[in-house]
């Protein structure tokens, strides 16, 4: 079954393309949570000419999210957390990313960053996702809290 998808779908595509998944998932959850719509012969000339006015558009887009992510390789992040020793008490996750990124001033979704979870103290990089074509490493270090 083809669809058009309407907004960005994780592990499968980004709002527009036309992706060919199975009818059941397609039919029962795609369609009715309003993440895609049947990719129609109309329909496809409707998006052809949509993208095609939405091109410029997006090239200032991906100059802006270039921007965002040399401002954001700029940054030093540092998280403090309460440890013993080496082990942390907890874990920090993408939330706790999100949250220094917006305290140093760059408030970023957490659902764009990708992280694992991290239960040590140390340096790690987390994959941070600012547009379809712009993706970025943000180091960042985990430290005891004294």
């Amino acid at each position: 079954m083809e669809l058009i998808l309407k907004q960005d779908v994780q592990n499968l595509g980004f709002k527009d393309d036309v992706v060919t998944v199975k009818n059941g998932y397609g039919r029962n959850y795609l369609i009715p949570q309003g993440f895609a719509a049947l990719a129609t012969p109309s329909a496809k000339k409707v998006l052809a000419e949509n993208l095609k006015q939405r091109a410029y558009k997006e090239a200032k887009i991906v100059d802006d999210a270039k921007k965002l992510a040399e401002a954001l390789k700029a940054l030093e992040i540092k998280i403090t957390a309460k440890a013993g020793g080496e082990k942390l008490f907890g874990s920090i996750t993408n939330i706790d990313i999100a949250a220094a990124l917006e305290a140093a001033g760059q408030p970023i979704d957490r659902k764009f960053i990708t992280s694992g979870v991290v239960k040590r103290t140390g340096k790690y990089a987390a994959s941070v996702r600012l547009h379809r074509e712009v993706i970025i490493e943000l180091a960042y270090e985990i430290v005891a809290e004294k």
